[in-house]
């Protein structure tokens, strides 16, 4: 049934496609997908609100949520679903429950596919796709592109240590994975390259694309320059810095959300928006008037006592664990206290991958709690490298840990808490915020 199912959205999906002909967005990488996409969507889908900006708009829509694999990529091009639609076909709705709800939602999206396909063209369907593009397994991407080949593809990041490594013999297969979608550009599109990721960099060898490439260092066509994760009076603020291009600069600041990875994202946003005719001005004001940024990824949370949260929940890879650190490390706070659970997906790398965040720890946070089978191999290098046992405390479970956290914030505390989504550190989010 699964496969029938997949096999008729695949086709659905590509009659769409060919029938609108839409400008498709095309975003890959190990980490950052979804801010970036969240950043490109803020720039094209409101350039009309822009001061600068003519009056016309284009129709963009977005991938929800993480739907970003062969039944979530179809879904997104097919139809923009409510929250509560998704969820239905999630895996937050266990297999053999809602089996009514779930029904119905496959026929609406089938009423909906045939009737793209079969009725005149709607003038409401998007001019513009972004469109997140998974690769949890070699093959993915391939997959994706025979639904969907875009004319811009984006790579944000692979890492050294990536995640969904557990399904890769290596992280050149990965790249090479990704890299895929790179290849697939025409001519006349764009590949848009992580300045500063030299897996991603050398992507740019095997596409017939013109390529713009994002990052903080010398060389980058889009650069972050004068990064800033901003405190004011001992509260968290956000960040600030400046996009370089071709000889000119505007500044940036986004509130309550911070980050190297969020600069990478807002730079993509800005390599895009360039493509599409916009001006470096335009697009700040853009991103700064209409940038959302996904709910736990790096954001600022009100905590009880005093304290602050910066909600890093979502997920976690190495790459966006040790960049989480690095952050804490630039805020003022009294005290820095991190929550740390399993990073999952990491195969025969999983404990040197948690060993080198331990490493990290000592001299950037204050307590450390970790969470998980996996977390106890951060605590126990956190130790090993000069972090007193006095102030690192191991639980298995979050629930465990609920009532110690509890206990041990204080005002002016800054807590960061990341770890992959099974772990369900949002829950310590949830128990430490100042409920209004």
């Amino acid at each position: 049934m699964i496969r029938l199912l997949r096999k008729l959205l695949r086709r659905c999906a590509r009659m769409i496609i060919w029938n609108y002909k839409p400008e498709v967005v095309a975003i890959t990488g190990s980490v950052g997908k979804t801010s970036a996409k969240d950043a490109i969507f803020a720039v094209l889908s409101k350039k009309g609100e822009s001061s600068l900006s003519e009056k016309e708009r284009w129709r963009v829509r977005k991938s929800k949520g993480n739907f970003n694999n062969e039944i979530g990529t179809p879904l997104n091009i097919i139809g923009n679903w409510t929250e509560d639609d998704l969820k239905l076909v999630s895996r937050e709705t266990p297999a053999g429950t809602k089996r009514v709800q779930k029904a119905a939602f496959w026929l609406r999206v089938l009423s909906v596919a045939v009737a793209h396909v079969i009725l005149p063209r709607s003038k409401r369907y998007p001019q513009v796709l972004v469109l997140e593009y998974g690769a949890d397994r070699q093959g993915d991407i391939k997959y994706l592109l025979g639904i969907a080949r875009p004319k811009i593809g984006i790579v944000t990041a692979i890492g050294e240590t990536p995640s969904h490594g557990e399904y890769y013999p290596d992280t050149e297969a990965v790249a090479r994975e990704k890299g895929k979608l790179v290849e697939s550009l025409p001519a006349g599109g764009w590949a848009i390259l992580n300045y500063d990721d030299d897996l991603v960099i050398g992507m740019k060898e095997k596409t017939r694309a013109r390529v713009k490439t994002f990052g903080f260092g010398e060389g980058a066509d889009v650069r972050i320059s004068q990064f800033e994760n901003q405190s004011v009076d001992g509260r968290p603020e956000g960040i600030a810095f400046k996009i370089e291009h071709e000889g000119s600069f505007v500044p940036v600041t986004i509130k309550n959300v911070f980050g190297r990875a969020q600069g990478y994202s807002i730079a993509i946003a800005f390599a895009v928006g360039l493509t599409f005719g916009l001006n470096l001005v335009e697009i700040a004001e853009l991103v700064e008037r209409y940038y959302i940024p996904a709910k736990r990824r790096m954001n600022l949370v009100e905590g009880i006592k005093g304290c602050w949260i910066i909600d890093d929940s979502y997920n976690a890879a190495p790459l966006s664990v040790k960049e989480a650190l690095l952050t804490v490390k630039d805020l003022a706070a009294t005290r820095k206290i991190a929550v740390l659970g399993d990073m999952l997906e990491l195969g025969k790398l999983s404990v040197e991958a948690h060993e080198s965040i331990g490493k990290m720890v000592p001299g950037v946070i204050d307590v450390l709690f970790t969470v998980g089978p996996r977390g106890k191999f951060i605590a126990e290098s956190a130790i090993k490298n000069g972090m007193s046992k006095a102030n690192v405390r191991i639980f298995d479970t979050a629930d465990e840990m609920l009532p110690e956290i509890q206990n041990t914030v204080t005002k002016g505390d800054l807590v960061l808490v990341k770890a992959s989504r099974a772990m369900a550190l949002d829950r310590v989010v949830e128990e430490i915020r100042e409920m209004a």
